[in-house]
């Protein structure tokens, strides 16, 4: 596997499974929370992709993104109906087999229990296949787990199953630094005005990551200026730069709004 790690950096992509989404039938929120937990664990998120269901589209993405960075997320695809074949495509790329999973099948087993009249059918056992060699992704939640094989975890991508199965995720990540973040406001003057000084400071300081974000909030415009970087000592510094530095250019309302 070819690492995505670059100055001790642990990176990840996550893979969006599913035509709903594509489509815009269903907003994926799922992108957001897996970035802010791995953030918490020390691990960047680098890049994101969303795939049909379709066998091949699947396999020729997870397996570009797991040889180039540390992890994999895939949410999405694992449910009971015929068009959930991510746990098929997954198998597929790592050529094994699928099989089912006796707790994952017992699981299942004891909720139909409590429901009168309810048997084990094809559509339920399909929850419970799991490639061999790979270790399930439990969750606090009612559902069948997800699994994970080399470094990829398949989750689920109902977004309140997926969160409970991340708590499960975290203890087996081999974290980095984790990246802090400051913001600067900046109102009353556009992203042309701020350019110059933006770009003077991000060039002094190629090891933090510095992005302006325009707004218009009950008429005052601006932009907030985001900074993020593992060295808090490097990123109080930088923050003091760029104010100073937005402030010789003429730029006079700035404000941090997260100063420690």
């Amino acid at each position: 596997m070819m690492s995505g790690k670059k100055d001790g950096r642990v990176t990840a992509a996550v893979l969006i499974i599913g035509d709903e989404i594509l489509s815009g039938r269903t907003q994926d929120t799922n992108l957001r929370d897996i970035a802010k937990y791995l953030g918490v664990h020390g691990v960047d998120l680098a890049e994101a992709r969303t795939v049909p269901d379709v066998h091949e589209e699947i396999i020729a993405a997870l397996n570009a993104l797991r040889a180039r960075y540390d992890y994999v997320l895939t949410t999405g695809g694992i449910g009971p109906t015929h068009d959930d074949i991510t746990a098929d495509a997954v198998a597929a790329a790592f050529g094994v087999e699928l099989y089912e999973h006796p707790e994952i099948i017992e699981q299942i087993e004891a909720r139909i229990r409590s429901r009168p009249g309810v048997e084990m059918n094809a559509a339920m056992r399909r929850m419970a296949r799991v490639p061999v060699g790979g270790a399930l992704v439990r969750s606090a939640v009612a559902a069948p787990p997800g699994f994970t094989i080399g470094n990829v975890f398949v989750l689920a991508g109902v977004p309140t199953i997926m969160r409970a199965m991340l708590e499960d995720v975290g203890h087996r990540l081999r974290g980095g630094a984790v990246t802090v973040s400051r913001t600067v406001r900046v109102e009353g003057s556009g992203e042309s005005v701020i350019a110059a000084p933006l770009e003077a400071v991000a060039r002094a300081h190629p090891a933090m990551s510095l992005g302006s974000y325009p707004f218009f909030d009950a008429g005052v415009y601006g932009s907030n200026l985001v900074l993020r970087g593992r060295d808090p000592d490097e990123l109080a510094a930088t923050i003091i730069e760029l104010v100073a530095a937005l402030k010789s250019a003429g730029i006079e309302t700035v404000r941090e709004m997260d100063a420690p």
